[in-house]
């Protein structure tokens, strides 16, 4: 069984900096596509970041292209959302996600796991 853990989340002033690590167990998913997505108050969950676990191939939403980068480590089962100059709009509980197939990196419903999500609030 597959499961993914997020950590990293908290309390943070707007243009401060966090680091969202997921940790994947069960199995080996270094073929798999990751992504973030976050949810916020009253929002449906939105995509935020994806990439291949084998290649370099990244996709961003437009919202947070140029203060996100998505890494990862295939050796750990691990992928970062490292989250620079942060607005309090990214204000979300954001969700590690790991999909098979490798086509609409930014549809939720092709996500085959997904886990429990960490809150990222931002303060003005």
């Amino acid at each position: 069984q597959v499961q993914l853990a997020e950590s990293g989340g908290g309390l943070v002033q707007a243009g401060g900096s966090l680091r969202l690590v997921c940790v994947v167990s069960g199995r080996s998913i270094r073929s798999y596509i990751m992504g973030w997505f976050r949810q916020a108050p009253g929002k449906e969950r939105e995509f935020v970041a994806a990439i291949a676990w084998s290649g370099d191939s990244t996709d961003y939403a437009d919202s947070v292209k140029g203060r996100f980068t998505i890494s990862r480590d295939n050796a750990k089962n691990t992928v970062v959302l490292q989250m620079n100059s942060l607005k309090p709009e990214d204000t979300a509980v954001y969700y590690c996600a790991a999909e098979t197939d490798g086509s609409s990196w930014r549809t939720l419903s092709e996500y085959d796991y997904w886990g429990q999500g960490t809150q990222v609030t931002v303060s003005s």
